[in-house]
């Protein structure tokens, strides 16, 4: 699997390199059907706007793709929301072609209601 670092208005280090490789790499190694990590890194240089640093993300699935934008303040505060949102959408995913059937806290308190009606009676 590839990760691929591009940046808009920044020049991309080789610490915000190893950053990002090193939290999305935590990320991906979660889920073996991922074929290919963009990300993208921005600033913007208007001094109105107060979350000037933005990371995107395309990641590319064998069942699709998923696009994930967070802003912050500094860049590796932006690439630390990036990975946590990612990790939710890529686990949702898994979820979903894997056939995992997470049933419903609402039907598992009705279930159990109706086991202690049947229990006392």
């Amino acid at each position: 699997m590839h990760i691929h670092v591009n940046g808009r208005n920044i020049e991309i280090t080789d610490a915000i390199k190893a950053y990002v490789k090193e939290k999305l790499g935590k990320v991906a190694s979660h889920y073996d059907q991922i074929q290919g990590i963009e990300v993208v890194l921005t600033v913007i240089k208007n001094p109105a706007a107060s979350e000037k640093h933005i990371a995107e993300v395309l990641c590319k699935t064998n069942s699709g793709t998923i696009r994930v934008e967070e802003a912050a303040e500094s860049m590796y505060a932006s690439i630390d929301l990036l990975a946590d949102k990612l990790a939710r959408q890529i686990k949702k995913q898994k979820e979903k072609t894997s056939g995992f059937d997470n049933s419903s806290i609402r039907t598992d308190v009705v279930e159990e209601a109706e086991e202690k009606e049947t229990v006392e009676e």
